[in-house]
Protein backbone atom coordinates (compact mmCIF):
# COMPACT_ATOMS: atom_id res chain seq x y z
CA UNK A 1 0.00 0.00 0.00
CA UNK A 2 2.33 2.87 0.81
CA UNK A 3 6.08 2.74 2.25
CA UNK A 4 8.05 4.95 4.51
CA UNK A 5 11.19 5.20 4.00
CA UNK A 6 13.81 5.46 7.46
CA UNK A 7 14.53 8.74 7.23
CA UNK A 8 10.77 9.88 6.41
CA UNK A 9 9.63 7.45 9.83
CA UNK A 10 12.40 8.70 12.08
CA UNK A 11 11.17 12.64 11.03
CA UNK A 12 7.51 11.29 12.20
CA UNK A 13 8.94 10.04 14.78
CA UNK A 14 10.84 13.08 16.09
CA UNK A 15 7.87 15.37 15.25
CA UNK A 16 5.45 13.52 17.21
CA UNK A 17 7.66 13.43 20.28
CA UNK A 18 8.27 17.18 20.03
CA UNK A 19 4.65 17.89 19.87
CA UNK A 20 3.95 15.64 22.63
CA UNK A 21 1.80 13.71 20.93
CA UNK A 22 3.55 9.88 20.47
CA UNK A 23 1.10 7.33 20.09
CA UNK A 24 -1.44 9.00 17.39
CA UNK A 25 -1.42 7.71 14.16
CA UNK A 26 -0.12 9.54 11.11
CA UNK A 27 -2.90 10.10 8.44
CA UNK A 28 -2.24 10.76 4.87
CA UNK A 29 -4.68 11.67 2.15
CA UNK A 30 -4.84 12.23 -1.36
CA UNK A 31 -6.72 13.98 -3.94
CA UNK A 32 -6.26 14.34 -7.70
CA UNK A 33 -5.72 18.11 -9.01
CA UNK A 34 -7.75 18.88 -11.92
CA UNK A 35 -4.25 18.69 -13.97
CA UNK A 36 -4.20 15.22 -12.89
CA UNK A 37 -1.49 15.15 -10.55
CA UNK A 38 -1.95 14.82 -7.04
CA UNK A 39 -1.87 16.96 -3.60
CA UNK A 40 -1.00 15.24 -0.80
CA UNK A 41 -2.01 16.05 3.22
CA UNK A 42 -0.44 14.70 6.04
CA UNK A 43 -0.41 14.99 9.89
CA UNK A 44 -1.35 13.40 13.84
CA UNK A 45 -5.22 12.57 13.44
CA UNK A 46 -7.19 10.69 16.41
CA UNK A 47 -10.11 10.71 14.27
CA UNK A 48 -11.87 7.25 13.26
CA UNK A 49 -14.06 8.37 10.08
CA UNK A 50 -16.27 5.85 8.31
CA UNK A 51 -14.55 4.25 5.80
CA UNK A 52 -11.00 4.95 7.06
CA UNK A 53 -8.08 2.03 6.29
CA UNK A 54 -5.30 1.34 8.98
CA UNK A 55 -1.87 0.14 7.36
CA UNK A 56 1.02 -0.28 9.21
CA UNK A 57 4.13 1.38 7.43
CA UNK A 58 7.19 0.09 8.77
CA UNK A 59 6.45 0.55 12.72
CA UNK A 60 4.55 4.14 11.90
CA UNK A 61 0.51 3.52 12.48
CA UNK A 62 -1.28 4.97 8.97
CA UNK A 63 -4.89 6.49 8.20
CA UNK A 64 -6.21 6.43 5.05
CA UNK A 65 -9.35 7.84 4.00
CA UNK A 66 -11.10 5.25 1.74
CA UNK A 67 -11.51 7.25 -0.91
CA UNK A 68 -7.19 8.33 -0.83
CA UNK A 69 -6.40 4.77 -0.96
CA UNK A 70 -6.42 4.31 -5.14
CA UNK A 71 -4.54 7.49 -5.50
CA UNK A 72 -1.98 6.12 -2.40
CA UNK A 73 -1.76 2.70 -3.60
CA UNK A 74 2.11 1.84 -4.55
CA UNK A 75 3.89 5.52 -2.82
CA UNK A 76 6.73 5.79 -1.09
CA UNK A 77 6.88 8.60 1.45
CA UNK A 78 10.37 10.07 2.16
CA UNK A 79 12.13 12.36 3.69
CA UNK A 80 15.23 14.25 1.59
CA UNK A 81 17.20 16.85 1.60
CA UNK A 82 16.47 19.22 -1.52
CA UNK A 83 19.01 21.89 -1.03
CA UNK A 84 21.47 22.44 1.49
CA UNK A 85 19.91 22.37 5.06
CA UNK A 86 16.33 22.09 3.36
CA UNK A 87 14.90 19.06 4.08
CA UNK A 88 11.32 18.06 3.02
CA UNK A 89 9.13 14.94 2.81
CA UNK A 90 8.20 14.19 -0.91
CA UNK A 91 5.44 11.48 -2.02
CA UNK A 92 7.39 9.06 -4.88
CA UNK A 93 4.20 8.05 -6.09
CA UNK A 94 3.72 5.97 -9.69
CA UNK A 95 0.02 7.16 -9.59
CA UNK A 96 0.38 10.72 -10.42
CA UNK A 97 1.20 11.96 -13.51
CA UNK A 98 4.15 14.11 -12.31
CA UNK A 99 5.83 11.34 -10.95
CA UNK A 100 9.32 10.47 -12.51
CA UNK A 101 11.11 7.42 -10.86
CA UNK A 102 14.50 8.22 -9.36
CA UNK A 103 17.55 7.57 -11.07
Amino acid sequence: MITITPAAADMIHRSASEGNINGLPMRIAAKRNPDGSIHYGMGFDDNELEGDIHVKAGDIDVVIAETSQPLLEGTTLDYVELEPDTWQFIFMNPNDTNFSPPA
